[in-house]
């Protein structure tokens, strides 16, 4: 099947043959009634209104993709190269523009044939031209031969050219294709750390806190979270629906006895799913943060915006952290990472005993 560039080049060689066909007819049309005779002057303006007719209904039929225009256009020369017998051309040896015609249409039948049809139309069409005019007495003068090496060479370079915007196809293909499996490779990867950051803010946050004994095992809140991070996790499958409200999302993650977070929002922020889920993923981690590190249960969540642009702004009075608290994983993957993606940003203000201040802002 053909590529883009190679069907370009198709288009381009029927436009052309039209333009190159259409190009040389008026100075040939000059000297065919120039130099007919008196008695010859109207069956060669007739030839050449046939000639000049046909070239339009040829451009025409190439234009709506030329199926045996090449075969019609052979027998039309040919009906031009008998016109010498009631013309007067014999005696007056007014021949040369049907020359250059037949010439024209043996170069320019090679851009938009096969390479058989188009050198066989050469053939046929020098071969009458040669019988035509020796039987009526006319010299050639070497000019079939001419033709018949000019069209082989117009082949040898259409070919050429063709092979050009094949190897551009195959460019243009391959790139394509390396393309689609890098987007395919990212999708993967985007996947594979999404649920990598899934995993870290829930079961693994959860149990973290239970093994270095930051919560007692037995805590009233320990196992509803835990069977929220599981049902989280058992629920993911990277799909998205079309828009979900951001506003709900966040809620969703404040259903816990363990830490008290007061919620100001709009009554509904609807928004595309990555970008809601990311900044609600972002938020839940904060507000993990505020239950592993900040020695606090209370946090606010403040949310404005629309769905043209958001800020959320999760702060705590805890004891806050400086260095290289601040280039964790949680912060780097599960926050900055998260909204990076989206084209969002987010900003972490702390200072040791002055609690912490993180910032998610999105516009679209």
């Amino acid at each position: 099947m053909a590529g883009e560039a190679v069907r370009l080049l198709r288009g381009f060689g029927r436009r052309f043959v039209f333009a190159v066909r259409l190009a040389v007819l008026p100075p040939i049309a000059v000297v065919a009634l120039v130099s007919a005779s008196a008695e010859g002057f109207a069956a060669t303006a007739l030839m050449v209104a046939l000639a000049v007719g046909w070239t339009f209904v040829y451009g025409w039929w190439l234009s709506r993709g030329g199926q045996l225009s090449a075969v019609v256009d052979v027998v039309v020369l040919l009906v031009l190269c008998l016109s010498v017998f009631w013309t007067d051309a014999a005696a007056t040896s007014n021949s040369d523009w049907i020359r250059v015609l037949v010439t024209v249409a043996c170069v320019t039948w090679q851009w938009h044939t096969g390479p058989w049809v188009g050198f066989a139309a050469a053939v046929v069409s020098s071969a009458g031209m040669i019988v035509i005019f020796g039987l009526a007495g006319l010299t050639m003068n070497g000019v079939p031969g001419w033709t018949i090496a000019m069209a082989l060479g117009s082949r040898a370079a259409w070919v050429l050219v063709t092979r050009a915007g094949e190897r551009a196809d195959r460019t243009a293909a391959e790139a394509e294709q390396a393309r689609r499996e890098a987007a395919v490779a990212e999708a993967e990867r985007a996947e594979e750390r999404e649920l990598a950051n899934s995993l870290h803010d829930t079961a693994a946050t959860t149990l973290l806190m239970v093994g270095i004994g930051q919560v007692p095992s037995g805590a009233d809140w320990l196992a509803p979270q835990a069977r929220r991070d599981l049902d989280r996790l058992r629920t993911y499958d990277g799909t998205a629906t079309e828009e979900v409200d951001l506003v709900d999302l966040l809620r969703a993650d404040l259903d816990t006895e363990h830490l008290t977070v007061d919620l100001t929002a709009p009554p509904r922020l609807p928004l595309r799913f990555d970008v809601a889920s990311a900044i609600a993923g972002a938020a839940r981690e904060a507000l993990n943060n505020v239950r592993r590190h900040a020695g606090t249960d209370r946090a606010t969540v403040r949310l404005d915006g629309d769905p043209r642009g958001l800020w959320v702004e999760i702060a705590d009075a805890g004891r806050g952290f400086t260095g290289a608290t601040a280039t964790g994983r949680g912060l780097r993957e599960s926050v900055h990472g998260r909204m990076n993606r989206i084209g969002g940003s987010a900003a972490v203000t702390s200072a040791e005993g002055a609690g912490t201040v993180v910032r998610l802002e999105w516009s679209s």
